[in-house]
């Protein structure tokens, strides 16, 4: 049987790779601690939980609308228009399955075969994958270890051509944790208002930030129609498994947005949607409480890694990840990370999983219990002392 040639250029999200790998060294009974899988390991707050299962005892377990349930596309927009300083319309707000959705949805619309888009490298794999699999071609563009993980404005400009329709922003980011500053956001607000360009901003981060109040490029002059700003509770709420995110897009780019839904998944269920609007307006005391945790082990992680012969990792500014430097040691990353896993039963990944500006790099996900990190850490040292 034959497929589809669009199916040799879709990529993968390798963390789901190692995973796999990590659970079958479990199953023959190794013991392995996981640092490769970015989701919180807290459990969602019960205040959340108690909604979602409240909303499928009065019935919501029927469709509903395919943008999402207007009192959450309401809930969404109030919560948008205060956290990024701007004026939201419900109409506005499209709710997705997660927010991997509008990654897909959003380069679909607005991407035709042959145009170009520009996006972070090291990067989140699913943006590279997704202008491949539309026809468009991806353009990398370097992220800077020197700049905590910025990109140099200058570099932006020279990979502006005619052909050129979007800049992907991930901040704070993943796998690097580096956030980009107001200056940064003004200066390429600038240049996509310059240049007639689409902007995604991939903020599924957004709430954890440890230096301050999170900003976002929609919130500058002339943005808010061009941006497809994507977020999510997966990240926020410890709500992974739940699957609800949702895009903030001008309301023509939405009505299409919709479509695409209607076309692939119908509709977000709407008991979780019911569990979005709770885990909104509810107390938000357990996501501060994580967010403390977060910054905790962050301290622990980044002294640990830079007391390992040839590992030298700065301090992310958000998210939940490392993303030490490992070119000192006598081992590629691609064969570091296999040796990790295989020999110190730490599992982890090589910055190669999220580009080619990742080599020499590692990801860890430090989303795991300070004992476990501090283990981990203790594991990786004596194997890279092994390595020689």
């Amino acid at each position: 049987m034959m497929f589809a040639r669009r199916m040799n250029v879709l990529g993968t999200e390798t963390a789901f790779e190692v995973l796999a790998k990590a659970k079958a060294l479990e199953a023959e009974g190794r013991k392995i601690i996981h640092m490769e899988i970015g989701e919180p390991d807290f459990d969602t707050p019960d205040n959340i939980k108690k909604a979602g299962m409240d909303a499928i005892r009065r019935g919501y377990t029927t469709y509903c609308p395919s943008a999402g349930l207007m009192e959450l596309r309401k809930t969404v927009a109030e919560q948008v228009s205060e956290s990024r300083e701007i004026s939201v319309d419900p109409e506005e707000v499209v709710i997705t399955p997660g927010a991997k959705p509008i990654i897909f949805f959003g380069i679909l619309a607005c991407i035709n075969p042959g145009d170009e888009v520009i996006y972070p490298n090291p990067g989140y794999p699913i943006y590279e994958s997704m202008i491949n699999y539309v026809g468009g071609k991806a353009v990398p563009l370097p992220l800077d270890e020197e700049k905590d993980w910025r990109f140099s404005i200058d570099d932006l400009k020279a990979r502006i051509t005619k052909k050129t329709k979007m800049i992907v922003l991930n901040s704070p980011q993943n796998p690097t944790g580096g956030i980009l500053t107001e200056q940064d956001l003004r200066e390429i607000a600038a240049l996509a208002i310059r240049h007639d360009l689409w902007v995604m901003s991939d903020e599924a981060y957004s709430a954890i930030n440890y230096t301050g109040k999170h900003k976002s490029i929609i919130t500058e002059p002339g943005m808010k129609d061009r941006t497809i700003l994507l977020d999510c509770h997966s990240k926020t709420y410890a709500m992974t498994g739940w699957r609800l995110g949702y895009g903030v897009v001008n309301k023509k780019l939405a009505q299409h947005i919709t479509r695409l839904v209607t076309n692939s998944v119908s509709c977000t269920p709407p008991f979780i949607q019911c569990a979005g609007i709770e885990a909104i307006n509810g107390p938000q005391s357990d996501t501060a409480k994580m967010v403390r945790e977060f910054k905790r082990r962050r301290d622990i992680i980044v002294k640990g890694l830079n007391s390992i012969p040839g590992f030298t990792c700065t301090n992310p500014s958000g998210a939940f990840y490392v993303f030490p430097n490992v070119k000192k040691v006598n081992m590629n990353c691609l064969q570091l990370a296999d040796h990790l896993l295989n020999e110190a039963g730490v599992a982890c990944l090589s910055g190669t999983c999220f580009g080619e500006n990742g080599f020499g790099y590692l990801r860890f996900s430090y989303a795991n219990s300070v004992e476990n990190i501090r283990k981990g850490l203790a594991l990786v040292k004596d194997a890279v002392k092994r390595i020689g």
